[in-house]
């Protein structure tokens, strides 16, 4: 009714996901992106089953154990010259590789943080080159498949200590 006080929760819409930055850190050498779709990061805790030789109950515990976490893919519009990708790749060699920290935030209307996450030690483990068609008529799209070694996540825009 009008004239009534609202609760907090009328008031709460979700949040879109097409309004994001992705930095990729100063270790790249690549900084800013404006990607297309970020997918895949995922945090998994591998299950670890026990049961002890005199339990009574027929069944195992279920305790937590190592987590798991997937690859980042990103995708992005390919330009001329935008090799960025290529000489990042480029830098890995046995067993030394080019580690940054890759920052992903999705944006309120006005471009500020609503949500971070932050991808530790990531470094590229796959580039793959669009597809090519004589009869397309879409944007030739380049993907990069991003390993970490860990994702944080924090609702107010900035890491936690």
């Amino acid at each position: 009714m009008a004239g009534e006080a609202q609760s907090p929760r009328e008031n709460m819409w979700p949040i879109p996901k097409f309004y994001f930055s992705v930095d990729m850190g100063s270790d790249s050498g690549i900084g800013e992106v404006p990607f297309q779709e970020v997918s895949g990061m995922d945090l998994e805790s591998q299950i670890i089953e026990y049961r002890a030789g005199n339990d009574p109950r027929f069944s195992t515990a279920k305790m937590p154990g190592m987590v798991k976490s997937s690859n980042v893919t990103m995708k992005k519009g390919m330009f001329k010259d935008d090799n960025a990708f290529w000489e990042w790749y480029g830098k890995i060699k046995m067993n030394t590789i080019v580690r940054t920290t890759i920052t992903i935030k999705l944006l309120d209307e006005a471009g500020a943080p609503l949500m971070t996450w932050v991808l530790a030690n990531a470094w590229p483990t796959k580039i793959t080159v669009t597809d090519m068609k004589g009869d397309a008529n879409e944007v030739a799209i380049e993907t990069i498949e991003i390993v970490h070694e860990g994702i944080t996540q924090n609702d107010k825009g900035s890491l936690k200590p």
